[in-house]
């Protein structure tokens, strides 16, 4: 018997989720490759160890980028490996399968998806938007003549959108979220010590001491890297009070949407919104101060969701309920009741 699968496909990391099982999955969107013979090696977590550290011939790549698929064929079989292990093993009995995508993708980006994933195995394949699914993981009744705002960030991408009456009224998508954060610290330490490191020693920082809002207790990381000057092995300590300044950029940019899309919403839900507050959810969304900063930007209360980052993936599945009411390849699955 086929089963119904919903996957969060995301640029950091792919979470699945099986009808009646729950969340079952939670890897890096990660793929080893060995360049000579473009054979695939290793896929998540094992293929996440080797980024940075692979020999000549071995690459270890992120298919995804910016919430879309850069690398077809690379992420077409990333997602055959995730069904099938989703399907024990077998995919004998094709399952329905229900993906999310950004609210900003393109037709093209769309249909890529769609194709990537009934390539992979699937028997029928459905979108979803990801803050639509991001709410309806967060608890929120999309279905109801009511405002909710939501901000989903994730690795790629910032979806922010304001729901009512089971579909999005007012929505934006930018590509700046977890990885824009990474790459803002990478240029800081460069910038401020001289000091090369890589991606997974500045996502460390931004888990560790990374902030958006000064901290009561001051912390500090000591890292490794490469002197500029030198050419050798460094360790310098980073402390919590340069990170809001290493991310002032990319956290302005989110800032900005949030606020543009507030601008855009009809009054009638702005009075509902101030009710219930703005939920955050996705990875970025733990940014220790980010919701204090949303909060004292917008003037309007903002939370943190319970398991932000499993919210997508929660919201996905909760739909694979409603899968025999709409059409395949439709995005609007957002307009079901839930």
């Amino acid at each position: 018997m086929s089963k119904d699968i919903g996957i969060d496909l995301g640029t950091a990391s792919v979470l699945v989720y099986v009808k009646g099982k729950g969340i079952v999955i939670r890897e890096p969107s990660v793929v080893a490759i060995d360049k000579n013979t473009d054979k695939i090696l290793k896929f998540g977590r094992e293929a996440q160890m080797m980024l940075g550290r692979t020999p000549g011939n071995i690459t270890a790549v992120r298919p995804l980028r910016d919430g879309v698929i850069s690398q077809y064929e690379i992420t077409f079989r990333m997602i055959q490996h995730f069904i099938k292990r989703a399907c024990g093993g077998s995919v004998i009995f094709k399952p329905r399968v229900i993906i999310c995508v950004p609210s900003g993708i393109t037709e093209v980006e769309e249909r890529s998806v769609v194709d990537a994933a009934t390539q992979a195995g699937a028997k029928r394949t459905y979108l979803i938007e990801e803050p639509v699914a991001a709410a309806i993981g967060a608890g929120i009744d999309i279905s109801a003549p009511n405002g909710h705002m939501v901000v989903d960030i994730g690795g790629g991408t910032t979806d922010i959108a304001v729901l009512s009456l089971g579909g999005v009224v007012v929505s934006e998508s930018i590509k700046v979220a977890g990885d824009k954060f990474d790459e803002a610290i990478i240029r800081y330490v460069r910038r401020k010590h001289n000091v090369l490191i890589g991606e997974r020693t500045a996502e460390e920082i931004k888990i560790k001491i990374g902030s958006a809002w000064p901290r009561e207790e001051p912390r500090y990381l000591d890292v490794k890297g490469r002197c500029l000057v030198q050419g050798l092995p460094r360790v310098v300590r980073v402390h919590s009070q340069e990170i809001p300044d290493a991310l002032e950029e990319p956290i302005t940019a989110v800032i900005e949407a949030v606020c543009s899309v507030i601008e855009r919403t009809p009054p009638e839900l702005i009075g509902d919104i101030l009710s219930n507050g703005i939920v955050m959810t996705g990875g970025g969304s733990l940014l220790y101060g980010l919701d204090r900063l949303i909060t004292y930007a917008t003037g309007i209360r903002t939370r943190v969701a319970d398991r932000p980052i499993q919210c997508v993936a929660i919201g996905t599945g909760k739909s694979l309920d409603n899968i025999s009411h709409i059409p395949e390849g439709s995005i609007n699955i957002s307009r079901m009741r839930v």
